[in-house]
């Protein structure tokens, strides 16, 4: 369960025009569900993420977290650039607290990076990092997951195997899920919140959700 309380958040934007993230936002993500998050291009979307996740902090107001939570699935910014991919791994898993040899024999299997698996990810190709921050962050299980457009990542079949895997993680968790795709938020999630002008609404029954989403984009 995730708990927003009186969150705030706004920031300058480089033209000096104040942007607002957040206004006194008072919500509920509930434990075990897979939650739409929707809003325009700019509404604030990752960067409220990145206040669930801890990695910005709230201007105002405070975030309640029961249960374990992701950093945002397939985010590779954190891996060290000198280390192999299964030297990451292993610290990842030892940072987490979980079994670093599974971990290890886990994202081997899922990323299909062969021998580039024991080579420094600083010659990994961006799509061969995307497939190594995913096959980390699934691996681990978590209460919640963050994700981002996760399924993006690699060709239509690794697209599909994410999906699968993601998909049986949902059997024991809840995610907070941004996709810009109709068909594949109706095909995760349960729930959806609407993020609009710094206000979240959310909404027990995704098609609700939805709908007041694309009456927003319609304005």
């Amino acid at each position: 369960m995730i708990r927003l309380e009186n969150l705030s958040k706004s920031f300058r934007t480089p033209g000096g025009a104040r942007k607002v993230v957040a206004q006194n936002i008072s919500a509920v993500f509930p434990s075990g569900v897979a939650v739409a998050l929707l809003g325009r291009n700019g509404a604030g979307k990752s960067t409220l993420m990145e206040m669930i996740s801890g990695k910005v902090r709230p201007g105002s107001g405070r975030i309640v977290v029961r249960g374990t939570v992701s950093w945002p699935v397939g985010f590779s910014g954190s891996f060290h650039g000198d280390l192999t991919g299964a030297q990451n791994t292993r610290f990842i898993a030892r940072t987490y607290g979980v079994d670093s040899d599974e971990l290890i024999a886990h994202v081997a299997e899922f990323a299909e990076l062969g021998d580039h698996f024991t080579s420094p990810v600083r010659t990994y190709s961006a799509g061969m990092k995307s497939r190594l921050a995913f096959g980390v962050s699934i691996g681990i299980p978590f209460d919640t997951y963050l994700v981002d457009e996760v399924t993006s990542v690699g060709d239509a079949a690794f697209r599909e195997k994410s999906k699968r895997y993601f998909l049986a993680r949902m059997q024991t968790a809840g995610a907070i899920f941004v996709s810009h795709s109709m068909p594949q938020i109706r095909e995760f999630c349960q729930s959806g919140a609407v993020l609009e002008n710094g206000r979240l609404h959310y909404f027990d029954d995704l098609e609700e959700a939805i709908r007041m989403h694309e009456e927003n984009m319609a304005l």
